[in-house]
């Protein structure tokens, strides 16, 4: 998945079970979709925290912020609550939609690659971030594209 691209539609279960589509979330404004490793795990917190501080900030942009791992629902809703997430967590078990995003890693302990896709409400790409090393890059990089986009 590369800047310019169609993001493809999805239907998964957030940490609630609800299941939640791409299409229905870009509905209401463009979607910054991260995804991550493993909930719980240092890195991933510092990650999924970052982008709850900066709330406030996305929501001003009209963004919607939705992190996806190949965790379970019921590890989602732990990790959700455990840092007082305020935004979806999906589920993607079998890592069918990290797939589709080219994030999903062949045989890893990390499942999939560490990647931030900011996507317009034409379902247009537009920015991709992956580093896998500084966990702030993604919230305040996927802010400026934003800005960028007004």
């Amino acid at each position: 998945m590369h800047v310019g691209d169609t993001a493809p539609d999805f239907s998964l279960p957030d940490q609630d079970g609800v299941m939640r589509t791409l299409s229905g979330t870009l509905a209401s404004g463009p979607v910054v979709l991260f995804f991550y490793p493993a909930a719980l795990s240092r890195g991933c917190t510092k990650e999924s925290c970052h982008f709850r501080d900066l709330g406030a900030e996305f929501t001003a942009l009209g963004a919607q912020r939705i992190g996806i791992s190949m965790d379970s629902v019921e590890r989602q809703a732990t990790f959700s609550e455990r840092n007082s997430l305020d935004y979806p967590l999906l589920s993607d078990r079998e890592g069918e939609v990290a797939t589709l995003f080219g994030v999903k890693r062949p045989v890893d302990l990390l499942r999939v690659k560490r990647a931030t896709f900011v996507i317009a409400q034409d379902q247009r790409v537009i920015e991709v971030i992956t580093s896998e090393v500084n966990m702030n890059a993604h919230a305040e990089r996927a802010l400026a594209a934003l800005r960028a986009q007004r």
